[in-house]
């Protein structure tokens, strides 16, 4: 039968618009499915028939089945595509505004030291944040996207979303969360990213067949747009070749909405658009990163001429970055890079050496960039790569001269000698906020999560009260992590006796 979800100006979709987050079991299945038509009998999650975009919303190169939403809803503006509607989401989402308040690797000045009086450094380089660097990285994907073909917004769209699911702290985070999550299968900031862009994330309500209450369909992202925005196709413990990696791109409280934009797809492989995506996530960060350590002074660039110093950069490179790459051709990768005249070989701070630095971020994107089209180009040809046309082509010298660049900010900002007290420090915040409202849940939980915690309450279900705290702490900033954990490990004061 076929099913379809209210529209702009139906009365039950503005009510439901309007009614908040709805309050539905994460561990069951998704809210993910469109309001049922009268005398359905689907349950809800079940995989909705949607109906295509208008034609004027067709992008050149895909197909009417990737236009769709879960719940189909009509153009509020005619004349623009459906990956446009898609990236403007992503954009104006508050998931999105919240990774300013993410570290990206440097972190910024705190607070204190910015006090009207107090010291202050030669020059404010103002670090990148989780934000900064997911516009940064959108910039890089849509050109070379659109260089190959690629619908460019949608391509800037998966770039912007890439990080979404990052908890507060970044990649330790997302550890010491994976460990609070255990009981409800696991945290990974990939299948985070994924959840808020049809879960979690409040833009379009529909009604739930049984009860009839709104319930939360997220963003309501084309299939495209879903797909593009999934680094990892297949849920915990479903890794093509590493059963027992850590990555994966959904939880399974999620897997009808991901079986759904999936349909069609071939099984583990990730679409072109994704591709791209992830090579721009590569890129933007391996070079961004060595920047903002010359920025703050971490790395002196002479080092990478010392050997024992090239040993230990080779031998992170190897062990996180390039696994299976042998010294000599990680040397030879870097060699190249010291051997361009942009190089960065001295860095002062002077506006003339951030200018050369600037030119050197962008002469090294440029070149891992141009290395990948013209690669693909040699192996597909002309045309359009969209979807699951094609692979892209990264050629490995560039992927071991950025494997190179990730071990140097690496081994001079993450492994700095202050840094793993920081971490320590971070993971006990992370591991005390669990414990702190897994016990005083529902109280200590936002709206949003209260009412998830609430009718995962209402059925008995474990999975669910925990994943919905967990849903908490990974919507937190930084700072409002440790204002949080201050709040709720505070002791209680004493009660004055008179």
């Amino acid at each position: 039968m076929r099913r379809t979800g209210p529209t702009a100006s139906d009365p039950t979709a503005e009510a439901a618009e309007q009614a908040g987050p709805a309050a539905t079991p994460p561990g069951s299945a998704p809210p993910c499915g469109p309001e049922a038509a009268p005398g359905s009998e689907a349950a809800p999650g079940s995989v909705p028939e949607s109906a295509p975009e208008s034609a004027a919303s067709a992008s050149p190169g895909y197909e009417a089945a990737d236009l769709e939403r879960w719940a189909p809803e009509p153009d509020k503006r005619p004349g623009r595509t459906a990956f446009q509607r898609d990236r403007a989401r992503v954009l104006h989402s508050a998931a999105l505004r919240r990774l300013a308040g993410k570290t990206q690797v440097v972190p910024a000045a705190p607070a204190a030291d910015l006090r009207p009086g107090a010291g202050a450094p030669a020059w404010d380089a103002t670090p990148r944040t989780r934000l900064t660097h997911s516009l940064e990285c959108a910039q890089v994907g849509r050109e070379l996207g659109a260089a190959l073909g690629c619908d460019p917004d949608l391509v800037e769209m998966a770039c912007l979303a890439h990080d979404l699911g990052h908890p507060p702290f970044g990649h330790n985070g997302e550890q010491a969360l994976n460990e609070v999550a255990e009981a409800c299968g696991g945290f990974e900031g990939n299948a985070q990213s994924l959840r808020l862009l049809a879960r979690l994330e409040p833009k379009r309500f529909v009604a739930d067949p049984d009860t009839g209450e709104p319930v939360s369909v997220g963003l309501n992202l084309t299939r495209a747009a879903l797909d593009a925005a999934t680094k990892y196709p297949w849920p915990r413990g479903g890794h093509p070749t590493d059963p027992g990696s850590r990555k994966f791109g959904v939880y399974e409280d999620d897997l009808p909405v991901f079986a759904w934009f999936r349909q069609g797809a071939p099984e583990h492989r990730t679409c072109f658009e994704a591709q791209v995506m992830d090579w721009s996530d590569d890129v933007a960060y391996s070079v961004h990163d060595v920047e903002d350590g010359l920025h703050a002074g971490h790395l002196d660039p002479a080092l990478l001429l010392a050997e024992p110093e090239r040993r230990e950069v080779f031998a992170v490179a190897a062990a996180r970055y390039a696994p299976g790459a042998e010294p000599d051709e990680l040397a030879e990768a870097l060699d190249r890079l010291l051997d361009q005249e942009w190089w960065p070989h001295g860095y002062d701070g002077s506006s003339v050496a951030q200018a050369r630095l600037k030119d050197a971020t962008s002469q090294l994107i440029g070149r891992f960039c141009l290395a990948a089209e013209g690669a693909t180009r040699a192996a597909y040809g002309t045309g359009r790569f969209t979807r699951y046309a094609a692979e892209l082509v990264v050629p490995r010298e560039a992927r071991l001269e950025c494997a190179v660049l990730k071990a140097v900010a690496d081994r001079y900002v993450m492994q700095r000698a202050d840094q793993e007290a920081v971490r320590a420090d971070q993971r006990i915040i992370i591991a005390e906020l669990g414990e702190a409202l897994i016990a005083r849940a529902p109280v200590g939980l936002d709206p949003q999560f209260r009412a998830l915690f609430d009718a995962a309450d209402a059925a008995g279900d474990d999975a669910g009260r925990l994943r919905a705290v967990v849903d908490q702490i990974a919507a937190l900033t930084d700072a409002s992590a440790r204002s949080l954990h201050a709040r709720l490990t505070a002791p209680h004061p004493r009660p004055h006796h008179s």
